[in-house]
């Protein structure tokens, strides 16, 4: 029997940002993950100066390896409707791709690796936990995404009631013509909105690589919308012809839905598990980081007594740093919805400062320090 101080279910940013932390402050910790990173993950992919500066990560060295694309403006718009350009004098997001960015994050962070073996049983022994009937811990934590296991076993009710979001990706490496063809600049990402703004489609280009994929609340006719986006660009001519049919599908929950429990003794979920993303873009990157450092503090100062009780404070902190439930009915009947959207979509000032600057690139929130 291998015994840890904490022991993580997942290997995403979540994840492996928590183990290196933890690891930083000399735990013995452990990740178990299903699949073999490298891995590709369903993401636009792209994170901010915020996200950088948490992860205390080293630019220069990281692109010397990784595409790492700057980004200095947005195009944005509504799909069939008008579009605008939004330009900054600085580097404000890079973009990445999730197999490179989730490889190097997890072999950074110093944990043992267990890859490839999913959490198949979990039990309580005294006042540890037995994995597999391989690993002992007193905390495990679950960092495996919506689906994750230890959220399942929390009670999370996985695909029931759960206000999802479901999104379809594709990111390939485009061939030579391919690269001529592509109207999209790698550092201007492409956004357009679904005229009931209830979800958007995004081209990203980055280096030889791009990616395409749209995002709406629930799974109704995902397919459907996603072939019209792609439609649409074909027609605009922003992608190049031969884009492979491989996409692939992902769900979430956005944050402030209150639907699934975040701490239990001994138990604790952090990004996507925990149903961090954020409401307005759904992005969870960064989420998944603070909350993967938050969880390291609050471990940190628990010094061994995972009980309820003494993880409550991780709970208080989320609600501090993400907001509390802001769940809804939605933004009115279709028809103000639409009215709204050529409106405010077509208004510079509206997707400078508060559709790009606050809902998408949080730029008013400083970066989670970490110690």
């Amino acid at each position: 029997m291998e015994n840890c101080d904490v022991l993580i279910i997942g290997g995403g940013p979540a994840g492996s940002s928590c183990a290196w932390q933890l690891r930083r402050h000399g735990l013995g910790v452990v990740v178990m993950d299903k699949a073999n990173f490298p891995r590709d993950k369903v993401c636009a992919g792209w994170i901010t100066p915020a996200v950088v500066q948490a992860l205390q990560l080293d630019i220069e060295d990281y692109a010397s390896q990784h595409v790492l694309q700057p980004i200095t403006a947005f195009h944005t718009g509504l799909i069939d409707g008008g579009e605008l350009e939004i330009h900054y004098p600085d580097t404000i997001s890079y973009g990445i791709r999730r197999r490179e960015f989730d490889d190097y994050l997890l072999r950074r962070s110093g944990a043992r690796l267990i890859l490839g073996q999913p959490l198949q049983s979990l039990q309580k022994e005294g006042r540890n936990w037995i994995v597999n009937e391989s690993i002992s811990a007193p905390l495990v934590i679950g960092a495996g995404g919506h689906f994750c296991p230890v959220a399942r076993f929390m009670g999370a009710k996985l695909g029931a009631d759960e206000p999802v979001i479901a999104a379809k990706e594709i990111e390939f490496e485009m061939d030579q013509l391919q690269r001529y063809e592509c109207q999209v600049r790698g550092d201007t990402p492409e956004l357009y909105f679904c005229r009931d703004l209830r979800g958007y489609g995004w081209c990203f280009r980055k280096g030889d690589y791009l990616n395409i994929g749209l995002g709406r609340e629930g799974s109704h006719r995902l397919s459907e919308h996603l072939e019209y986006f792609c439609d649409f660009l074909k027609q605009r001519g922003r992608i190049p012809q031969g884009v492979p049919n491989g996409f692939h599908g992902h769900a979430y929950l956005l944050h402030g839905h209150d639907s699934r429990k975040q701490i239990d003794d001994g138990m604790l979920l952090v990004g996507d598990a925990a149903g961090l993303a954020y409401p307005q873009s759904g992005e969870g990157i960064r989420p998944a980081v603070e909350s993967g450092l938050m969880a390291a503090a609050v471990i940190r100062e628990a010094q061994g007594d995972y009980s309820r009780r003494q993880l409550q404070v991780y709970s208080a902190r989320l609600v501090t740093r993400f907001g509390a439930s802001t769940a809804s009915g939605g933004a009115g009947p279709a028809p103000v919805r639409n009215y709204l959207a050529r409106m405010l979509l077509g208004n510079e000032w509206f997707t400078r400062h508060v559709l790009l600057d606050r809902w998408f690139l949080h730029a008013n929130q400083a970066a989670l320090q970490s110690a």
